[in-house]
């Protein structure tokens, strides 16, 4: 088995127009070497993005970015450092983790509609750092991930599950 790594994540792509807030739990090893979110070939994040809101998904990382701000969406994660053993995060170490400063970052978003968690992982991860500091918080779905490792979930179901993202999203244009 691999070694137990110090993960440090990004930081937010966000601007302040955003209307959805796509939370990761922390980048996996393809992404940090990359410093690009999504950036593993076999994510879905990226094609599904591309769907719900109209661009090419095979756009280089920086296009993206401007696409998906540009529809209302900003990109984080709830963990901004942790240890982990490899990419998954089942083998994030429990009690490494540093939450990013998410309720300072929604209180910025004016236009904030929803908080979409990317997996199981960001949403527990949300329920155990971030909800217990809101006094008001926004409307957080739980998605499934769009993670290699979510390999049952097809890009068609994937898209239908994520649909309130989409409408969400559709309130930009």
């Amino acid at each position: 088995m691999s070694t137990i790594e110090h993960c440090q994540g990004f930081p937010a792509q966000v601007n302040d127009q955003c209307t959805v807030l796509l939370l990761g739990s922390m980048p996996g090893i393809a992404s940090l070497q990359a410093a690009q979110y999504y950036a593993h070939p076999r994510n879905r994040f990226w094609p599904l993005m591309g769907a719900l809101c109209g661009f090419d998904p095979g756009l280089p990382y920086a296009q993206r970015l401007r696409a998906l701000q540009d529809s209302g969406g900003g990109l984080w994660d709830v963990i901004g450092q942790c240890q982990r053993r490899g990419s998954l995060d089942a083998h994030i170490v429990r009690g490494s983790e540093v939450p990013n400063a998410l309720p300072p970052l929604l209180a910025g978003l004016p236009r904030l509609q929803l908080v979409g968690c990317n997996g199981g992982a960001a949403f527990q991860a949300w329920q155990r750092f971030i909800a217990p500091q809101l006094a008001n918080p926004p409307t957080v779905l739980a998605l499934p991930s769009t993670s290699p490792a979510n390999a049952g979930w097809s890009l068609p179901r994937l898209r239908t599950a994520w649909a309130p993202v989409a409408a969400a999203l559709a309130t930009q244009r």
